[in-house]
């Protein structure tokens, strides 16, 4: 962790973030949005946003607060807006929602609600570019894992550019055909550029960095890392170049997104590899756990690029492209970040509480704060409940489909449980739990500083 220093408010964004997550999962299970309704419908687009903004988007932001900085050995510029983005980006979702509901209703809130909730997403994820930005910047020339940053960030630009088009769109702000064309041709394209560009290759340039760094295998750059960057930069081009032909030929771009699909799926084949060379060559025998569930992740993304290479292929049926989705959301994103946070949290954890005397008194280890085989079960109940879920959307069955969702609910509840137990110590033997000088971390909000008396 050598010239970063702790983020402030990544705890803050964790918890935001868990919470979108648990309320998504909660929605499902009582049957809102799809399979009930239909794939586009208002109910379908809450939840989905619900997971896409308030869980993966709060989730990669505040993980990339705090390595952002490691990744370029610098401190992050513009810290203290950490805050206001994370008041802004709930309140606009909030907004978003809120305006998804109305339309679902039938209602006129949505004419002021979804334009309210663009601004407010766009203004938030605007400044965290900017921080983000700044810190890249001042750090040139930059490692491979933050050129994969970098190009993420361009690719969230991109995605609430097409997100605020459509809330304005569907609130009849903003006419004309070009936007009625963007709205009916471009929702693939604002899924590829969040999904694959934003989320997917910032979570893979970040893992480079992470799976050496928490396995201690040889973080030397690689050519086919650099390739992957190559092919990944392409395929997001291609997506990026089809948004001016939908809208200025108000037509499809199906030949430009199958470009950019074989690329994708070159990129991760490459990517993989990758991955599989930094586990052989870890100096750590024996794995820690999010070492080793980070593998279900893996093979859960394998099994969404052969899944999109079927739906691409094939004439995609609803349930397929639904089945396509959940499997990337909930088995490859969800399931390596929360396999990641199960070793990201008490590593912060440890840092904020026995860096201040570490070197003077005997303090526990990172390990000692938490319990692999409890959570062992939870990230297993987890892994089964999404191929079930996805399976049962596939074959049609709302009510198994809404049985596996509470599974998986049930599983996430039990690994926050866990996340906290790891922040109150309370794994760690009562007598070596605070040393003279150790800081008792708080749950989820930073400690604020306090005025001594004169």
């Amino acid at each position: 962790m050598s010239g970063a220093t702790l983020s402030r408010w990544t705890m803050s964004y964790f918890a935001v973030a868990l919470a979108f997550l648990v309320g998504g999962q909660a929605m499902m299970v009582l049957g809102f949005g799809y399979p009930v309704a239909g794939l586009r419908a208002p109910e379908t687009l809450v939840i989905v946003h619900t997971l896409a903004i308030g869980w993966l988007g709060l989730l990669m932001s505040g993980a990339l607060l705090q390595f952002v900085p490691v990744l370029v050995a610098r401190p992050l510029s513009g810290g203290r807006l950490a805050l206001p983005v994370l008041a802004l980006i709930v309140a606009g979702l909030l907004c978003l929602l809120s305006g998804f509901q109305a339309l679902a209703g039938g209602g006129e809130g949505a004419t002021y609600a979804l334009p309210a909730g663009a601004v407010l997403l766009s203004t938030g994820f605007a400044l965290l570019i900017a921080i983000f930005a700044a810190t890249l910047w001042r750090a040139r020339p930059l490692p491979l894992p933050a050129r994969f940053v970098a190009v993420g960030l361009a690719s969230l630009a991109g995605t609430a550019a097409l997100g605020s088009s459509f809330a304005f769109t569907h609130s009849g702000w903003l006419l004309g055909d070009g936007a009625a064309a963007l709205l009916a041709n471009g929702l693939s394209l604002h899924a590829s550029l969040g999904l694959g560009g934003w989320m997917t290759f910032t979570a893979m340039g970040v893992s480079y960095r992470l799976l050496a760094m928490f396995m201690l295998s040889p973080e030397s750059e690689h050519a086919t890392q650099n390739l992957v960057w190559w092919v990944g930069v392409m395929a997001l081009a291609v997506v990026a170049g089809a948004a001016p032909v939908v809208v200025f030929l108000e037509a499809g771009a199906l030949e430009m997104l199958l470009l950019a699909a074989a690329l994708g799926v070159a990129a991760v084949a490459v990517y993989g590899a990758d991955v599989l060379r930094i586990y052989r060559r870890r100096k750590r025998r024996v794995m820690e756990l999010n070492s080793r569930v980070s593998l279900g992740a893996f093979a859960a993304l394998a099994a969404t690029i052969a899944a999109l290479g079927f739906v691409t292929l094939t004439n995609p049926s609803e349930s397929g492209v639904a089945a396509l989705i959940y499997l990337a959301v909930f088995g490859w994103l969800t399931g390596l970040g929360l396999a990641q946070l199960y070793k990201i949290v008490p590593f912060l954890t440890w840092l904020e509480c026995y860096g201040p005397v570490l070197g003077r008194v005997p303090t526990p280890r990172v390990h000692d704060l938490v319990d692999e085989a409890r959570a062992m079960r939870w990230f297993m109940l987890f892994f089964v409940a999404v191929a079930v879920a996805t399976s049962a959307l596939l074959a049609h069955q709302p009510t198994l489909f809404r049985l596996s969702a509470f599974c998986q609910m049930v599983a996430t509840l039990g690994l926050i449980v866990e996340f906290a137990r790891a922040r109150r110590l309370a794994h760690v033997p009562l007598v070596s739990r605070l040393p003279a000088g150790a800081l008792r971390p708080h749950l989820f909000l930073p400690p604020f500083p306090t005025r001594r008396s004169p």
